[in-house]
């Protein structure tokens, strides 16, 4: 359900738009919608840094964005699969607790978006095949 708090999150646009200034980047489509996300991130000693990214999607793959971005320097490089996890087992069962860095995921992590959470783990795919390469 797009709520007020929805919005807000992606109207968020002050990561939004690439410099092309990065040490990884990428591209990912979520095959069932057609969203796209294009991501920058600048990692340092193992420590992502930044993230910029530009999409061509729903409003939950924006505000999935827009909060990525915001609180990226709280993700390390070798463990974005297992915060993809527990964005996965919170959305399972709300009834589990989510690490402070992930209190604004809530807003758009709802059993109302079944159907969007692909759009939500957008841009954590495109990290994560990011920083594959």
């Amino acid at each position: 359900m797009i709520t007020e708090d929805v919005i807000k999150l992606a109207s968020n646009t002050k990561y939004y738009g690439l410099r092309d200034i990065y040490t990884h980047r990428s591209n990912y489509k979520n095959k069932t919608c057609g969203d796209t996300i294009e991501i920058e991130i600048v990692v340092s000693k193992e420590k992502i840094k930044s993230l910029r990214y530009e999409t061509r999607s729903c409003i939950f793959c924006q505000a999935s964005a827009s909060i990525l971005a915001n609180s990226i320097t709280s993700f390390k490089k070798n463990n974005i699969t297992d915060q993809i996890n527990v964005l996965r087992d919170y959305f399972m069962n709300n009834s589990l607790k989510l690490p402070k860095k992930f209190n604004s995921f809530k807003k758009i992590l709802s059993k109302n978006n079944a159907n969007r959470f692909e759009c939500v783990l957008l841009p954590f795919k495109a990290l994560l095949k990011a920083l594959d390469n």
